[in-house]
């Protein structure tokens, strides 16, 4: 997505409102919780960290040693406004980058999307190779092709995921499954009548392949607030569920 300035500029503004966003970064925070307990002291990369709002979130939960990456000149742009440690790094190159970095915990959320197996088998085993033991690996994917729409289009995805996919990907990378769940599956009736709907504007030619929008929006405080708290009871009452648009995974090396 590195050349998509005008999504990177909403990512910048919605990441601390926007519902999607916020159940996700208080997803990774549990995660970490999980892993680490109370400790705050654990060195966290977040690899492919756009804006850096998943990175501000736990630095406002206390968490010190924080370090982000991404390959885009926009994003790195907002993470420093944002007083961030990020670096412009390419992912494809992140083997030469700090060669001898170590942390506990690696981030990297929607960015599978944009690599084919034999690139993010590499990727993975990167990041295996810089987790300590007992590390842990995080990642947010989008899920499903049934869900793939103008989204994908507007910021350049290629593929979308199911768990089998891990299953396959983490062994050849010296990593192991932790846990895998699929999220907002209340809300996927709504998603899917969307994104179906704006596949057959697609088709019919009255919205334009060439210049597409993503979800990315701000609905309303009213209705903003609404879909956190469904998507929050959803992940309370049901951690695992067989469906939704998006699939959360965790993982640790061999």
């Amino acid at each position: 997505m590195f050349d998509k300035q005008d999504e990177y500029e909403k990512m910048f503004r919605l990441e601390q409102r926007l519902w999607w966003y916020r159940i996700l970064h208080e997803s990774v925070e549990q995660a970490l919780h999980q892993q680490f307990g109370a400790r705050r002291d654990i060195q966290i990369l977040d690899a492919g960290c756009g804006t850096g709002g998943l990175l501000d979130f736990l630095r406002r939960k206390g968490y010190d040693h924080l370090r982000g990456i991404d390959g885009s000149v926009d994003a790195v742009a907002f993470c420093h406004e944002r007083g961030l440690n990020v670096t412009r790094v390419n992912l494809n190159d992140l083997a030469a980058y700090d060669p001898h970095q170590q942390v506990d915990a690696i981030v990297c959320n929607d960015v599978f999307c944009y690599f084919d197996d034999a690139a993010l088998t590499r990727l993975l085993t990167e990041f295996a190779r810089r987790l300590r033991p007992g590390g842990l690996l995080i990642s947010n994917n989008n899920a499903f092709n049934v869900f793939r729409g103008q989204h994908d289009l507007a910021v350049g995805s290629t593929r979308r995921f199911v768990r089998a996919d891990f299953e396959q990907l983490l062994p050849k990378a010296n990593l192991t499954l932790q846990s895998a769940t699929y999220w907002s599956l209340a809300l996927s009736p709504l998603i899917l009548a969307i994104r179906q709907w704006q596949n057959l504007q697609l088709r019919l030619g009255w919205r334009t392949a060439d210049a597409p929008g993503s979800d990315v929006y701000f609905p309303g405080e009213v209705v903003n607030e609404a879909l956190y708290r469904v998507v929050k009871i959803e992940r309370r009452v049901l951690p695992r569920t067989p469906f939704g648009s998006s699939l959360f995974i965790t993982g640790g090396r061999q």
